[in-house]
């Protein structure tokens, strides 16, 4: 672990970022896809942001961005104090010590030809110590924190003759096991059955606390957001559009996107089966392709005729931490202030119309 405190600021800063990829159009040309655009966010020391929002919101290449896994088109990615995109030599090599990534499918992210030991010891042969026996003590220890006992045992067994749990819990101990201070977390439950996620989310949450560990969890799971997480982001092609304490977005969605992704939320009722629950239609955008305005517009309940469709709207804060990129909040759109925290007049219509969906979300 680094020496960096709470008192110097933010672990990672994410300032301006975009990140396009490129595919050929014709043989001449190529044509951009943006897959990240102008997101800025910052993680303090011990913070789990976590990172919602439909396939191919842009969420995982923003994780991957962090990592530098993926290159920054534009803005900058600050880890510790440092742009990590100059990073070069022995500075990368600490960096890729101090970040690190727990991936969201244990069945294809461990090798099925190495041992658990094996795997797990794979960082320490690249970052040290060289020593045989110390590696060998530091698995020994990773996996004892992940809870896979006797670790002697789960050491000597190989991928396949564990369950999806176990298996997840072996990506954990492989990314703990170098004593990072910074952990992408992209969906690490979603591919193991439900009496094991809470374990380990449970597990994540009681490494965190020893260790003082910054968390972007990724996830499409808004009920686990809120548990699991200090503040939730929502990600829509490719840009935040709110961003909340995690109980203050469940509990008053500002966004209409954000209003939605609560509705489809299933509860537990029998009588759910009976009743038609309110949907967005539409699909999500061609990130080759996006609309002008706000990318949402085309799908919004709430949308605001000659305005949404036409201007991109800043994400500014309203009121106690919570901020919103929606033209539904035109005097904080203009003035960048917290001074308006409900929708004007002019657009109390349009408002309504996304209470409304949340509300009979509510009662069925």
């Amino acid at each position: 672990m680094s020496e960096w405190t709470a008192e110097d600021g933010p672990v990672l800063r994410i300032e301006g970022l975009s990140v396009r990829f490129y595919v050929r159009k014709s043989f001449f040309s190529e044509r951009p896809i943006a897959a990240v655009t102008d997101v800025s966010l910052d993680l303090a020391m011990g913070e789990t942001v976590a990172v919602v929002g439909e396939s191919g919101s842009g969420k995982t290449t923003l994780g991957r961005a962090t990592l530098r896994l993926v290159d920054a088109s534009d803005g900058q990615v600050v880890f510790e104090g440092e742009d990590i995109a100059g990073l070069e030599g022995a500075a990368m090599l600490s960096f890729r010590r101090r970040a690190q990534a727990i991936f969201q499918d244990p069945f294809s992210s461990l090798s099925p030809y190495m041992r658990v030991g094996d795997l797990v010891a794979e960082p320490l042969v690249i970052h040290g110590p060289s020593d045989r026996s110390e590696q060998e003590a530091a698995v020994i220890e990773a996996l004892e924190q992940v809870k896979l006992s006797p670790a002697a045992e789960f050491a000597d067994k190989y991928p396949h003759t564990l369950s999806g749990g176990q298996r997840q819990r072996v990506s954990i101990a492989r990314a703990m096991v170098l004593e990072p201070d910074y952990l992408v977390a992209d969906e690490p439950v979603s591919m193991i059955d439900a009496s094991s996620r809470a374990e380990i989310l449970y597990l994540l949450k009681e490494l965190q606390a020893q260790r003082d560990l910054t968390f972007l969890y990724i996830t499409h799971d808004l009920a686990s957001a809120r548990h699991f997480a200090d503040r939730i982001a929502v990600m829509y092609a490719g840009r935040i559009v709110e961003l909340a304490p995690a109980e203050a977005l469940i509990e008053d969605a500002r966004h209409p996107y954000t209003q939605a992704l609560l509705a489809a939320v299933p509860e537990a009722d029998p009588q759910n089966r009976l009743r038609q629950r309110p949907v967005v239609g539409g699909e999500p955008p061609d990130a080759g392709d996006l609309p002008t305005g706000c990318a949402f517009a085309p799908r919004c309940p709430a949308a605001i005729a000659g305005t949404c469709e036409r201007e991109i709207p800043p994400l500014v804060e309203l009121d106690g931490g919570h901020e919103v990129a929606c033209h539904l909040y035109p005097a904080a759109s203009a003035s960048g202030v917290s001074s308006a925290t409900s929708p004007s007049s002019d657009a109390a219509d349009s408002t309504s119309s996304a209470a409304r969906m949340k509300g009979s979300s509510d009662s069925g």
